[in-house]
């Protein structure tokens, strides 16, 4: 692709991203940044998990951007007595026409194209687990037959802060398996004027579908073409080693407050994040500063905390804050006498 076609080609995925984020806008009020993560997580192709306290509109949002695309889309309530046959479907006993009883597989809910698995944590670790094989591979085996789901495929989850009462941690294995995790924060003073305005009157806005399937999967391979130098990849490699406790590149919060650091999953994150950020920017190559703008949000649920940083109250945040801080962009090379 020439520079030129790079270019034009640069500049429709920009309108595509700007015409999908007005449309959901429409709707959700406020919460730029978080509406502006759950899409570069649909066009890196990743899953995406929300946490906030009831009533943030994080079901709404992901409703919304259901509404405003062209794809097939399930809600899944999780809730304790939930199983995991709920979720991926189960061979049931059939009769054929000759009189011959066969097993048929009936499809759960997890078969669509956009999953809304809402209140996540409310669910046992069994049932949450249910859903590792189709984050990961995009298809469910059940009684050792591979059925695969259909492209594009995300899961959109939101859970309720884990000190509620009624909540399980998700499993470290699951939490690795979303792209990114948004914290939503409560609405300002004139965003709740606007949401009253909207949920309060007659008619509520609704949004249009403006993209299908087909599109988004162009577009998720025009993101893998945008290009990453190698010193902004050598710091993206950096920025996850320094994660490691005791690890070569650990700076002193890494080592004093985490239990472990974040897998290879955790580099292909931020290398697909910052990419959809450098298109958004007008770029056709990866920055330094593009990776430390999606590091926290691609990070943070995958280091894991220690007691120390419980019993002090220190978040995952705080201390990928300081890795940023105290890890530079270009490696200081040793000296040699």
């Amino acid at each position: 692709m020439t520079p030129a076609e790079m270019e034009e080609r640069a500049q429709q995925f920009r309108q595509a991203f700007a015409r999908l984020q007005d449309e959901v806008g429409k709707v959700i009020v406020g919460h730029a940044e978080i509406v502006e993560g759950v899409l570069t997580c649909i066009f890196a192709g990743g899953h995406a998990l929300l946490e906030g306290v009831p009533g943030l509109g994080k079901t709404l949002l992901v409703r919304t951007l259901g509404q405003a695309l062209d794809l097939k889309f399930s809600r899944i309530q999780f809730t304790p007595d939930l199983m995991p046959a709920d979720i991926i479907g189960t061979n049931v006993v059939m009769e054929t026409p000759e009189g011959k009883k066969v097993f048929h597989f009936q499809p759960g809910p997890l078969f669509a194209q956009i999953v809304l698995a809402d209140e996540i944590n409310r669910a046992t670790p069994k049932t949450q687990s249910a859903l590792l094989e189709a984050m990961q591979e995009h298809s469910v085996t059940v009684g050792g037959v591979v059925h695969r789901l259909q492209e594009p495929f995300f899961v959109l989850a939101t859970q309720n802060p884990i000190e509620q009462e009624g909540t399980y941690p998700l499993p470290e294995a699951q939490l690795d398996r979303f792209f990114y995790k948004l914290i939503v924060p409560y609405s300002r003073r004139e965003e709740i004027a606007v949401i009253l305005e909207h949920t309060t009157r007659a008619q509520s806005p609704r949004a249009q579908k403006v993209m299908d399937g087909t599109e988004i999967v162009q577009w998720q391979q025009f993101v893998r073409e945008v290009l990453i130098a190698q010193p902004v990849q050598d710091y993206l490699i950096r920025l996850v080693l320094a994660t490691h406790p005791q690890g070569e590149f650990a700076v002193e919060e890494t080592n004093r407050y985490l239990r472990y650091g974040a897998s290879p999953r955790g580099a292909q994150a931020l290398a697909l994040a910052g990419k959809v950020r450098a298109l958004l920017h007008g770029r056709y190559h990866v920055s330094m500063d593009d990776i430390r703008h999606v590091y926290v949000p691609a990070m943070r649920h995958r280091v894991l905390l220690n007691f120390e940083a419980q019993a002090e109250g220190v978040s995952s945040d705080t201390v990928l804050k300081r890795i940023l801080e105290q890890v530079p962009e270009t490696e200081r090379q040793p000296a040699f006498a």
